[in-house]
């Protein structure tokens, strides 16, 4: 099925201003921050979350650790993922028992993904408090889960996929609406 791009979301620029204005946020509803811990989804939701700890470390002189989640085999969904190759395990190297751990994820939608991430986290103890960290909210959840901290929120449609590019991992920097079934779109165009 063919993608095809609808909207620009969010330039680089406003995805830094964005980790900025989310960092204020974080440290501002954080009681402890020397207990504070990040704890990124894996793939983008890691490298926002080592963003995130990088900009409060700026902003409070607090060094948060970050911990990545392979959430694979948790997801409820295992039976449409299998042909992906397994990617790397998850990295947690700090006890987050007692811990305020920020779940961090790019895009939040069904909440399937984070009810697997909350999963996979309780195996490695049992933090004081976890609260979600989205850079997108695009509503229309199937499970009752919301952000504590939220980036943008998009009203997408269950047609349209938001795609979150980061430098780390696409070498460019943007958030994209894209269109699924754009085959007919292009036929008729076409035709014009």
């Amino acid at each position: 099925m063919q993608l095809r791009e609808k909207a620009h979301l969010m330039t680089g620029s406003e995805i830094e201003r964005t980790l900025v204005h989310l960092a204020h946020e974080i440290v501002e509803k954080t009681e402890e921050l020397k207990e504070l811990a990040f704890v990124g989804v894996r793939r983008r939701g890691v490298y926002l979350a080592e963003r995130l700890a990088r900009k409060i470390q700026q902003i409070a002189s607090v060094e948060a650790p970050v911990g990545s989640l392979n959430i694979e085999q948790y997801r409820d969904d295992l039976n449409s993922r299998q042909s992906k190759p397994a990617s790397p395990p998850s990295q947690i190297s700090f006890p987050i028992t007692g811990k305020d751990v920020v779940l961090v994820d790019d895009v939040l939608y069904t909440g399937r993904t984070t009810r697997a991430a909350l999963d996979a986290l309780f195996d490695h103890g049992r933090p004081r408090r976890i609260r979600l960290c989205v850079l997108i909210d695009r509503g229309h959840r199937e499970l009752p889960i919301e952000a504590t901290f939220v980036g943008k929120r998009v009203e997408a449609g269950p047609g349209e996929v938001i795609e979150v590019k980061l430098r780390e991992e696409d070498e460019s920097e943007k958030v994209l609406l894209f269109e699924r079934g754009a085959e007919k779109g292009k036929a008729q165009a076409a035709a014009s």
